[in-house]
């Protein structure tokens, strides 16, 4: 009796050492991690750095060649036309030719064509903004009953916009014209007083420089006083309330840029500002990047959409970062980017059946940096494996983590 049971105690012994080790052999489920499938918001954008800077800037020069008084004026003064922001003694007078002369008339003829293009330049844009304007008008009538889509009365009241802001830039030109005009003149009629009359101790032979519009002092390039010549860069005026965004883009990604397409200015130190794009400059231009490879890149001009109060903070020559927007859609159907990889030429992802993973082929829309838009292959509610590792196979048994 004591044999047999030695023997049914070896066989037991046997048989769980035996089946310790079939279930050692056997495949352990994967540890994964997974994401359901869901519907939201997705936008696709196009993030680049840009910089702030003034719309309207002028850079005052010397109208004449003399000696320059200290300017007293810094960064951040305002100024009106009416300010004097410089004084220049002149030299005593060369010897003057005709040539001279004939160079100092075809200096006044110039400013003053360009005076009468600036003023026509005015009268242009003042049409363009009543047209413009009749235009938001009629479309907000036709919008109204549905006759036009919401698409066009958007176009038009950007077209308004851009109207105004055209204007307001030809006024400037217009202005700047002018004063060109005066100090055109008062060289012509320096020319014509005698030889020696303009000396540098004769205060009321000065020449006061007058800014052409009003605003504040951005930069002063010649601070201390000496003796300079016609054309030196003296300071630098603008208004810092009317500024812009630059953005250097892709040409690649500049394809898919609109007028008018959302912007969102981050990274600026303040909250995030809500702006569009005016304009995408039809001119590229080559740059090389930190890796040393050359690419071709475009400027994308962007407009603040919030008020001022959002972004006083915000100075020129400032760096931003913009996201813009080249498409959107608030209800997709998402699967996150880190599911997706590509199998026989196609997107794929482990989809969690019970406790199996399985490859499924499936059509992919837009892409953004996190979600990807799911067009046909999954439903929503289903769960997906994020980040498969080489041990995910179809029909694996896998264990979330």
């Amino acid at each position: 009796m004591l044999r047999w049971l030695k023997r049914i105690l070896l066989g037991l012994l046997l048989l769980a050492i035996a089946g310790l080790i079939v279930w050692a052999m056997l495949p352990r489920p994967v540890p994964i991690e997974v994401a359901p499938i869901g519907r939201g918001a997705l936008a696709v954008t196009i993030d680049e750095d840009g910089r702030a800077r003034v719309e309207d800037r002028h850079i005052i020069a010397a109208p004449l060649a003399g000696a320059l008084a200290r300017i007293e004026l810094h960064p951040g003064d305002t100024v009106t036309p009416e300010t004097v922001v410089a004084r220049i003694a002149p030299l005593p007078s060369p010897l003057l030719d005709a040539r001279t002369r004939v160079e100092l008339e075809g200096r006044l003829q110039i400013a003053r064509a360009q005076e009468r293009l600036a003023q026509a330049a005015v009268e242009r844009a003042k049409l363009q903004v009543e047209y413009a304007k009749r235009e938001v008008e009629q479309g907000r009538k036709l919008a109204a009953e549905s006759v036009i889509p919401g698409d066009e009365l958007d176009r038009r009241t950007l077209a308004f916009d851009l109207a105004k802001r055209e204007l307001q830039s030809a006024r400037f030109g217009a202005s700047v014209a002018s004063k060109e005009v005066a100090t055109a003149t008062a060289m012509l009629a320096r020319f014509d007083q005698p030889a020696g009359t303009l000396t540098p101790t004769n205060a009321a032979e000065e020449v006061l420089v007058y800014p052409p519009v009003g605003g504040k002092i951005l930069r002063v390039f010649t601070e201390s006083e000496g003796v300079i010549g016609v054309g030196t860069p003296l300071l630098e005026i603008g208004d810092p309330g009317q500024l812009e965004i630059v953005a250097d883009v892709l040409t690649a990604d500049a394809v898919a840029i609109r007028p008018g397409v959302a912007v969102s200015i981050e990274g600026w130190g303040g909250d995030p500002v809500a702006g569009k794009v005016r304009l995408v400059e039809p001119s590229a231009r080559t740059r090389v990047s930190a890796l040393g490879v050359e690419e071709q890149r475009v400027s994308v001009v962007v407009d603040f959409s919030d008020p001022p109060e959002k972004w006083a903070a915000l100075g020129d020559g400032w760096r931003v970062e913009v996201r813009i927007t080249t498409w959107r859609s608030d209800d997709v159907l998402r699967v996150p980017l880190g599911a997706l990889f590509r199998s026989d030429d196609r997107w794929a992802v482990y989809v969690m059946e019970g406790d199996v993973a399985r490859l499924r082929a499936l059509e992919i829309g837009h892409r953004n940096t996190t979600f990807g838009e799911v067009l046909s292959g999954l439903q929503p509610g289903e769960q997906v494996i994020i980040h498969p590792s080489a041990r995910v196979r179809d029909g694996v048994r896998a264990l979330v983590r």
